[in-house]
């Protein structure tokens, strides 16, 4: 059976918290930094893009180098990095510094979420347990999108960019001063010399949640401009999509941990690619809402499925470069398909978008059955590890 939320320590929910404050503020302000370049800044439209992307590289690059962290320092290192360098952002945000503030803000951002999610991950599998890995990343996940959720919100109600900056500030140092009061237990390893910093045993691991996140900038970017077409119904249909993430993370987050997450995985894909199949067709907005609603709840399983096989083949003292290194591969591919749906919806339509999103899921599958296949899932012990375990 699986566990309760109340099974899980105060300590581990404040980590929760703590993600959720951390990314509460990055939902505030990004929402508000377009309009603010164009308008407030008189940034050309080129600029509100290049201002935007750099954060996904910056990202992407930061994965390398904040699972390292966690592991050579400690999670609760590279958690505290995360929000500190999220709360600089903010800072950097509110100086009259013009584009190149806002720039500059966007990269420190992009590095601040890198360590911000690796820590909170890795850290939140250690406080729940590895055989609860799936639950645990969970729970990560629902405080990672119910800030994102609740932020713009809040960045609306506030009115101004100033003010959401303002807020992620605060939101950053609200987080860094709770995250102060948590003990961690792991001791990071002093041979950490010898480790590899992209295994290549994360490979395909990695192409299957990169394959599994195409439809990302598919549903972001395209949606509403899809279903206004088709009884304008974007907005609820994108709703629907992120609230059952949000929902079934939570509740279900731990299936993963009770059953095969071959099944969780597969089952998850299966979900997805008919909501994306329902979505192209151009439905009603009844149905298009239910498709959203289907694919968000697909999309609840795959990650955690995926990582939390992963994390019990890995050593403890890797946990953080493995959840980095995944993480990249997130990244890069929200990026790449990014362009690839922006040039298929502009070739073709915007339903032919959805169907290649669809077809990435057929991969995704495909490179599931090969992680799942690869060896049983149990942890092993590195040579560090067992020289550390001969010391007195």
């Amino acid at each position: 059976m699986g566990s309760s939320p109340r099974e899980f320590s105060p300590l581990f929910w404040s980590l929760i918290v703590a993600t959720f404050l951390g990314f509460l503020g990055i939902g505030t302000v990004l929402p508000q930094i377009g309009p603010h370049i164009r308008h407030d800044l008189g940034g050309s439209d080129q600029t509100v893009g290049f201002v935007i992307g750099i954060f996904s590289f910056v990202a992407l690059g930061s994965r390398f180098f904040s699972g390292p962290l966690a592991d050579n320092r400690g999670r609760k290192i590279a958690f505290l990095a995360g929000l500190a360098s999220c709360g600089v952002a903010g800072l950097a945000y509110m100086m009259p510094w013009g584009i190149p503030g806002a720039y500059l803000g966007r990269i420190l951002q992009g590095f601040g979420e890198a360590c911000l999610y690796t820590g909170a991950a890795a850290w939140a599998v250690e406080l729940g347990g590895v055989e609860r890995s799936g639950q645990a990343l969970g729970y990560v996940s629902t405080g990672i999108w119910g800030g994102i959720s609740a932020g713009p919100v809040i960045g609306h109600w506030l009115g101004t960019f100033e003010r959401a900056a303002l807020m992620q500030l605060v939101s950053a140092i609200a987080a860094f001063i709770l995250l102060t009061k948590v003990p961690e237990s792991y001791k990071p390893s002093s041979h950490s010399h010898g480790r590899d910093w992209f295994p290549k045993s994360l490979i395909k691991p990695g192409l299957a949640v990169g394959f599994v996140n195409v439809h990302y900038p598919v549903i972001t970017g395209f949606l509403i401009l899809h279903l206004a077409r088709h009884g304008d119904s974007g907005k609820a249909a994108f709703s629907a999509y992120a609230g059952l993430i949000l929902v079934s993370r939570f509740f279900l987050g731990g299936l993963p941990d009770r059953i095969h997450p071959r099944i969780t995985y597969l089952g998850g894909i299966a979900a997805m690619t008919a909501g994306l199949i329902i979505i192209g067709s151009g439905p009603s907005p009844a149905v298009a809402i239910a498709g959203a609603a289907l694919l968000g709840f697909g999309f609840s399983f795959p990650w955690s499925s995926i990582a939390s096989t992963v994390l019990k083949r890995t050593p403890a003292r890797e946990h953080g470069t493995a959840v980095g290194v995944l993480s990249a591969f997130y990244d890069l591919f929200v990026g790449v398909s990014s362009f690839a749906a922006g040039a298929v919806a502009t070739r073709f339509s915007y339903a032919a978008a959805f169907y290649m999103a669809a077809a990435s899921l057929v991969i995704a599958a495909l490179m599931g059955v090969v992680v799942f296949r690869a060896s049983p899932e149990v942890s092993v012990i590195t040579a560090d590890e067992y020289v550390e375990a001969l010391e007195p």
